[in-house]
Parts: C-alpha cells; sequence; structure tokens
C-alpha cells in the first residue's frame, strides 16, 4: 500500500482534517429519527472531499485502520456527550483488524467512561467480510464486547456470502442489510421474497434490523410490510457534519412516511409473520410432532414454565421427559393423555384435539398451571398422523 497515504491520513487525524459526519437512521413506521451511524470523512483545504474509497481499502491493508476507527468512536462519544438529553445511539464501524487486538474491550469500556456515556448508546459494527476471515476468532471477540454491554451489528449483510450459522452462533443484536438486496427497488418477486426471509428470521431471533441505502418511496413501503425496524438512506438523510446532525437531533423532527394502511400493503409472508406472533403471544411454547415417526421439533420456546428439553428428537422421549416436570399427581395424566398410543388411537377414532390443564414444576422451582392442547393436522405430501401441540401458561 501506498505509505503516504498513510502518512496523510495520520496528520489529517492529528489537524482535524479527518471529521466525523454522521448519517441518521429513522424508524421504517413512524419516521422518528431513533439513531445514526459515524462515518469518517476527509476535509481537504480547499473545502473538497477525499472520498472514503480512496483511503479507508488502503488503511485496511495493515493496523493503521485501527487509529481511524478509534479517532471516530471517540467523536462519537463527544458528540453524544455534547446531545446530553437528546442523545441517540450512534453505531461505529471498526475493521477486522480490531479482532486481534487484545485489550480492545478495555479501551472500550474506557472510551465510555471517560465521556460517560451510556451502554445502550453505543454500538459496535463489523462488516459480514470480517466473519468469513476471522471466523476461528469472532466468535470469541464479540462475546466480549457484549461483556461491556454494547450492541453488536453486523454490516453490510448480504453483500457476500453470507452465512447463517455465523447469525446463529454469533450473539449480535442488529443486521444491518446491505443496499444491494434493494438494488431492483424491491420489485422483482425474487428480491422481495430474499428480504421477507432476511427479516423473519432476524425478527424471530430477537435482532434488529435496519435497510442501508433506501433512496425510494417504493423501497420504503416494502420495508414497512416486512417488520423492518430502521432504515438508513438517502431518501430520509444523507451523511451530515456533526454542527447539523447535533441540530436534527435537538429539533426532534420526523420525517413524513407514507400514510397508507400498512396492513393494505402485508405481503403473505409478512402477513404470516404477524399471525405468528399473535399465537407465540398466547401460546409461548410450540411444537410440531409426526407421531408415525416418533419425531417432533420445537418452533417456539420462549416465556414458558420450563425450558430443560432439546428442541427436536424423540417424541417418546419428549412425553417421558415432560412427565417428569409435571407435579407428582399429574404425572400419569399428562403420560397416559399424550402418549403416542393414546393419540394414534384418538387420531383413529376421529378426535380433532387432545387437551389437558395439568401443574407444571418449573425451572425456577415454582409449580404453575398449564394448557396443552394437540390439534391434529393432515400433511398435504404424506399420510403421516402429525399433531401441533400448543402450550400456554395459565394465570391463577
Amino acid at each position: 500500500m501506498s505509505q503516504s497515504i498513510v502518512e496523510e491520513v495520520r496528520k489529517a487525524l492529528e489537524t482535524h482534517g479527518i471529521r466525523p459526519w454522521f448519517q441518521p437512521q429513522y424508524d421504517t413506521v413512524t419516521g422518528k429519527l431513533v439513531s445514526a451511524e459515524a462515518l469518517a470523512r476527509w476535509i481537504n483545504e480547499d473545502g473538497s472531499i477525499t472520498p472514503p474509497d480512496d483511503f479507508i481499502p488502503e488503511l485496511e491493508k495493515t493496523d493503521a485502520i485501527n487509529a481511524l476507527d478509534w479517532y471516530i468512536a471517540e467523536e462519537a462519544c463527544k458528540t453524544m456527550q455534547e446531545l446530553q438529553g437528546n442523545a441517540i445511539p450512534i453505531a461505529v464501524n471498526f475493521s477486522r483488524r480490531h479482532v486481534q487486538e487484545e485489550d480492545f474491550s478495555n479501551k472500550l469500556t474506557s472510551l465510555l467512561l471517560k465521556y460517560s456515556i451510556p451502554r445502550d448508546l453505543f454500538e459496535v459494527e463489523i462488516t459480514e467480510s470480517a466473519l468469513v476471515n476471522e471466523k476461528s476468532n469472532i466468535l470469541q471477540w464479540v462475546g466480549k464486547v457484549k461483556d461491556t454491554r454494547v450492541k453488536v451489528a453486523i454490516d453490510d449483510f448480504g453483500s457476500g456470502l453470507s452465512s447463517l450459522q455465523f447469525v446463529k452462533d454469533i450473539p449480535v443484536d442488529v443486521l444491518k442489510i446491505d443496499r444491494s438486496l434493494l438494488s431492483g427497488n424491491c420489485q422483482p418477486e425474487k428480491e422481495r421474497i430474499v428480504l421477507e426471509s432476511i427479516f423473519y428470521f432476524a425478527n424471530r431471533l430477537h435482532i434488529d434490523t435496519i435497510a442501508e441505502g433506501v433512496e425510494t418511496s417504493e423501497q420504503l413501503g416494502f420495508l414497512r410490510t416486512c417488520n423492518c425496524k430502521r432504515i438508513q438512506g438517502f431518501l430520509f438523510g444523507k451523511p451530515m457534519p456533526k454542527e447539523e446532525f447535533i441540530k436534527l437531533c435537538q429539533t426532534g423532527a420526523r420525517k413524513k412516511t407514507d400514510e397508507t394502511d400498512i396492513l393494505s400493503l402485508q405481503s403473505p409472508a409478512s402477513a404470516t409473520q404477524l399471525l405468528l406472533s399473535a399465537i407465540f403471544q398466547r401460546y409461548p411454547l410450540v411444537i410440531f410432532a409426526n407421531l408415525s415417526r416418533d419425531s417432533y421439533y420445537m418452533m417456539a420456546y420462549d416465556n414458558f414454565t420450563a425450558k430443560t428439553c432439546s428442541s427436536s428428537g424423540s417424541f417418546d422421549r419428549l412425553i417421558e421427559h415432560g412427565s417428569t416436570t409435571m407435579h407428582e399427581e399429574d404425572r400419569e395424566a399428562f403420560k397416559n393423555t399424550f402418549s403416542r398410543s393414546n393419540l394414534m388411537a384418538a387420531h383413529a377414532a376421529g378426535v380433532p384435539e387432545v387437551s389437558l390443564i395439568a401443574r407444571q414444576i418449573g425451572d425456577d422451582g415454582v409449580c404453575r398451571r398449564v394448557e396443552i392442547t394437540d390439534y391434529f393436522v393432515k400433511s398435504p405430501s404424506s399420510n403421516d398422523v402429525l399433531v401441533i401441540s400448543l402450550n400456554s401458561n395459565l394465570r391463577d
């Protein structure tokens, strides 16, 4: 790489020729300013701006990028400190090279303490490519960052070889959907299906979502139906100097969004997601079982009284395990009601559902009443006997 660029950047940092700019992020539905991303801008003496693509890729070839990242991070903290009660969360990009920085978490903690920045106002962004290039170390690094109680975001998700394994294994808080996935203006069916799928699994994993590069009302309208949480792009706001950003935060202005009833825009996948959300509120534990093949898997397992069972496996073992969590006076009734033989006989007799109210001892040792209802369902591709088990905690 050009050593002269590294030296020029170092001098620009010392003279504050490189400055933080901020691009606002808005709530997709309400248009409210809710967060921002801090970006580096190199302002030349004549007032012109050297594009980031002209120097950041060069810096990323060595550890020289670290100095720039920490500089922008500190400037973001200074900005939040100036905003005080008007401060909003700000995300800062960190190169994959920080994964090798052993004292990264300590430096971050010290920086936040120095400016008295609440942990929920700072967001660490790392690009999707870092997950691939540093896969052996990234899990440990993210874990240490999470220990500082700041949020972690995967930037440019979908720009390269996205790995769902990383999303599954790494405890990130935010997915930033790359602008390339919106390149068709959210009009092609394949593009819409891909986006719907990403937002669906992110919401199921309780991961926040931001769509980057939103520039048209068509993109915004579609993203609103997908339950995308935040948007970032020229449609609502371009990157701006610190002074302009501070004024924006102080005014708290909203962007006008499409007043069309959002329900009328729902795609089938989005409507299904709303339906599932309602079901999970009522039934925090949902189990799909194939009685013919002695198998099951859990579709949801949130906020239920007992969570000590594996998410898939043998249905017979599931019932045996479930009986051990029941009050001793209810164990036999539970086993007899939901044994495979009893359920198969009920299905053969044309019974549509089998239900039981029992007392279950939760993981916290408290005994609570639960309602379990198994509904028989028909698969269009098999004659196997299938059930969907809806389980809910009952209020005393």
